[in-house]
């Protein structure tokens, strides 16, 4: 089955109840990885691969969509500074399509600028970390973070669309 991006309130209209979505920034040499809950209200960095075949990471980001129930994936779009598409944001693209293909997953394109950015400072900031342990966990907290501006985007779900029931 071909699949096309969609607009975020569209691949949340897509979703399965309590599915969740894969935040995907795609780097050059890593991509990171972060996962919303089910109710699409908080994203938390998950892991990173490295950047590959596209079959491979395509496979692997299936994988981790069966284990984690996920229905579709937000993908990082690099816009140029001044909000211009680029010849990164039309590689991010293609890329974008191309992965949504491969995994048969439907996929959604999010401005991602300065996220890798504003992550290293929180972790040159507050963390204790070594430079090396830093890279480890930038590129997955830059999709935690891109994912969670997408998610602060869509309507709640309520809880009455949801298997969450309130207590009597």
């Amino acid at each position: 089955m071909r699949m096309s991006l969609f607009n975020v309130p569209d691949l949340q209209s897509r979703l399965s109840r309590n599915q969740r979505l894969l935040g995907i920034d795609p780097g050059s040499r890593i991509i990171g990885i972060a996962l919303s809950d089910v109710l699409l209200g908080i994203a938390s960095p998950y892991g990173s691969i490295r950047r590959g075949r596209l079959r491979i990471n395509a496979e692997e980001i299936a994988a981790i969509a069966r284990k984690e129930e996920a229905g579709g994936m937000i993908i990082g779009l690099p816009l140029s500074m001044d909000g211009s598409f680029g010849p990164a944001a039309q590689a991010a693209r293609d890329w974008a399509i191309a992965l949504s293909n491969a995994t048969g997953l439907p996929a959604a394109l999010w401005d991602e600028r300065e996220t890798s950015s504003r992550v290293h400072q929180l972790l040159i900031g507050s963390a204790d970390l070594g430079r090396k342990r830093r890279a480890a966990v930038v590129d997955k907290m830059a999709a935690a973070v891109m994912l969670q501006s997408a998610l602060d985007a869509l309507p709640p779900i309520s809880h009455a669309a949801s298997d969450h029931t309130q207590p009597p």
